[in-house]
């Protein structure tokens, strides 16, 4: 049984007044500063001046009228419901739900075998996919990787298609391309059953940083995420803006930036068509300033990312969240901590779809087998504190404190048997809990090393598609199949 979808909201580090603060001032950005815009969105300027926005062409700048921003967020949906092809999965996002899953499209794999770090192929995607499928508290597979051995106009429905031959779980990818995004919709369209089985229970998304930080257009995603609109697939609108680079060097500063661009984003998005669904894809985080890199492990990004969450819900739309993004090299103490604090503080915050929160190495640059495993077991952890603790009549015991009474033990109390394996997270096994003895006898084995000797025995198992074979055939034959 899947762990997602129990509610947060549990940690605001915003009171009322100041997100009602950045938000206000959000749309005064929009309207005195507005958002640039790269070459060729001629049909994106005319959509826009239609609807009101002042263009200004030497400036290439578009200024967005406060009542137009107001209008378009109110269109988009404020419940979403995205659905895995098992039923055991489907992703009811909004509110304060919390789901947490894969991503990254990094370009490099922390081997399984040889510990070494080689380039991300096809394979990577299908193979991870596949211990996707078996881990219970990674709800969903975002795309992981770059598939570095298929030609790049062919990406999209490869990277569809292998993941769903591994996982029944919903599935997001980052779009290349609109043809890649029409190709892989008529591809789910034959995996789904028709275009009505798609648009009710829809089993792909995409993914699009349409947002060049700070405050521009890019191009190529602007159009993804109009295509994805006209499909009626659900697509995120994405800012991922770091502190003391592209965005300011405080949180606040970066949180206000961050809201504009993506509340731009979305008026884009429901100006192409209304009611269409979004994720409102805020991902704030951390310039290094020694290095200029990308630092996606410090406690603040969790805090910025909780934070992003009460501004979505403050325009009722649900997001598109990230954690788990280390900047560890390998599955380490700090891997563990860096993700244990971004992924709990995220849960806590009510955040809706968390990805990055499995498997991520290097500052979003590597991926490894084994942290998939280990990040399972964090992932369960976070969504246990959302459970918070029962004082149900039967879980608070009187009657079985009574029959113990003074000086007895709990140990074969029918109370003890009947909430002894739901009372407390199991985990997966990869948590050791055993004496030093035993520890001792057993190899005296690391959690990475029972990772990658679990993620091994998934990857051993004969294979099992996830597509049925006359369905597969068919695909093979209509479209560039490389796995």
């Amino acid at each position: 049984m899947s762990s997602g979808g129990l509610m947060g909201g549990i940690y605001k580090p915003l009171n009322p007044e100041q997100v009602e603060l950045i938000h206000g001032e959000a749309l005064r950005l929009l309207e005195e500063v507005g958002l640039a815009y790269e070459s060729g969105q001629d049909d994106v300027l005319e959509l826009v001046k239609h609807a009101g926005c002042r263009v200004d062409p030497a400036a290439m700048r578009i200024f967005f009228p406060r009542q137009l921003i107001e209008e378009m967020v109110a269109q988009a949906p404020g419940e979403i419901s995205l659905y895995s092809r098992d039923g055991k999965n489907d992703l009811q996002l909004g509110k304060d739900r919390v789901y947490a899953g894969t991503g990254g499209t990094t370009v490099k794999v922390l081997d399984l075998d040889s510990g070494e770090v080689r380039q991300s192929e096809l394979k990577d995607i299908h193979n991870v996919a596949r211990i996707v499928e078996e881990m219970t508290h990674i709800h969903f597979f975002q795309n992981c990787c770059a598939p570095n051995d298929v030609p790049h106009e062919h990406f999209d429905v490869n990277i569809a298609f292998a993941a769903m031959m591994g996982t029944r779980k919903h599935i997001m990818f980052g779009c290349s391309c609109e043809q890649g995004l029409r190709d892989t919709h008529r591809m789910a369209t034959r995996i789904a059953g028709g275009k009505d089985a798609l648009n009710d229970r829809p089993i792909f998304s995409i993914a699009a940083c349409m947002i060049i930080s700070p405050l521009k257009f890019c191009t190529q995603s602007t159009a993804n995420v109009r295509t994805a609109a006209e499909l009626n697939v659900l697509t995120t609108v994405t800012s991922a803006p770091m502190s003391g680079s592209t965005a300011p060097m405080t949180m606040a500063g970066t949180l206000l930036q961050t809201h504009a661009e993506v509340m731009a984003g979305i008026t884009v998005h429901q100006l192409t068509r209304p009611g269409a669904p979004v994720l409102y894809g805020g991902l704030p985080a951390l310039a290094d300033m020694h290095s200029m890199g990308y630092q996606g492990g410090a406690v603040e990004c969790g805090m910025m990312q909780t934070a992003i969450h009460q501004l979505s819900q403050r325009i009722d739309v649900p997001n598109y969240a990230t954690s788990g993004c280390s900047d560890a090299k390998i599955p380490d103490a700090q891997a563990g901590w860096e993700k244990g604090l971004t992924t709990g503080l995220a849960a806590m915050g009510g955040n809706n779809y968390i990805h990055h929160a499995a498997g991520m190495l290097e500052s979003m640059q590597c991926i490894a087998y084994e942290q998939y495993v280990i990040d399972d077991e964090i992932i369960g952890q976070a969504c246990k504190i959302l459970k918070g603790i029962s004082t149900g009549e039967d879980h608070l015991a009187f009657k079985a404190i009574r029959e113990v009474g003074p000086g007895g033990n709990y140990l074969l109390s029918d109370h003890t048997f009947q909430h002894l394996r739901s009372e407390y997270f199991q985990g997966n096994g990869v948590s050791d809990r055993a004496g030093r003895e035993a520890w001792i006898e057993n190899g005296r084995l690391s959690a990475r090393d029972r990772a990658r000797a679990m993620a091994r025995a998934i990857l051993d198992k004969p294979l099992e598609p996830k597509i049925d074979p006359g369905i597969e055939k068919d695909i093979r034959s209509n479209f560039n199949i490389f796995l």
